[in-house]
């Protein structure tokens, strides 16, 4: 294994790779330390100072760099493969038409019976995109009505969605249970999207996934990665 090489013939086997790729026949090659072998009428030079000094420092910070950005790269790409798995486990697991890279949900909320407001959060590839949140105040419901102050919030949500082509999400999820659901779905069929979405409700205490149309609900494994993002 070359990991138990010394440095000395690893610098050597880097430095017939590097001629041989870049079909280079220099006589005078500047390196950190000396290898154990140097190529023939090839002279090895170890600088101090002056400019070649600098020009070896130069190649050891490009060096560096250039690690750091493959480490980089890496982890991104690890990251992105991961990221792709969960999200298409939460496609089969809701049986989605396609996966969620675009997610929204919704809750309300009032303080002692008044001032209803709700918000709206966006997941994009399994994170939050905080730029794209909202905050809604109710303006056509009177009165603590979760279930009438959630339709008013979709529609005016979609609706907007629509007029400025936007892209829709994939999933959207209603932060309750068959009520809540029940009136943002009348507002997904006004505005005539309930075939290009996913929306579902889910009711906290239980964990308990709700389809329109659909009385039983479905429950995730508690450790599950679907139920994690949801």
């Amino acid at each position: 294994s070359r990991i138990d090489e010394d440095r000395e013939s690893l610098l050597a086997l880097g430095i017939t790779e590097i001629r041989q790729r870049v079909n280079s026949n220099s006589s005078e090659i500047i390196v950190p330390f000396v290898p154990d072998i140097t190529p023939e009428k090839t002279r090895c030079i170890v600088p101090e100072i002056g400019e070649k000094r600098k020009l070896l420092d130069l190649a050891l910070r490009n060096a560096i760099y250039f690690k750091l950005e493959q480490r980089k790269k890496g982890a991104e790409k690890s990251t992105e493969s991961r990221t792709g798995k969960n999200l298409e486990k939460v496609k089969h697991d809701l049986h989605m038409p396609e996966i969620p890279v675009h997610i929204e949900c919704f809750d309300n909320s009032n303080i002692m019976g008044t001032n209803p407001v709700a918000a709206c959060v966006v997941f994009r590839n399994a994170r939050p995109s905080k730029k794209e949140y909202r905050h809604f105040n109710i303006k056509t419901v009177i009165g603590p009505d979760d279930f009438s102050s959630m339709e008013e919030v979709v529609f005016r949500r979609y609706k907007r969605m629509l007029e400025e082509n936007q892209a829709l999400p994939q999933l959207v999820i209603i932060d309750g249970g068959k009520g809540q659901l029940s009136s943002a779905l009348k507002s997904i069929e006004k505005l005539g999207i309930k075939e290009k979405i996913t929306i579902i409700g889910i009711a906290k205490k239980l964990e308990e996934i709700y389809f329109p149309g659909d009385s039983i609900p479905l429950y995730l494994d508690k450790n599950s990665i679907s139920l994690k993002i949801i």
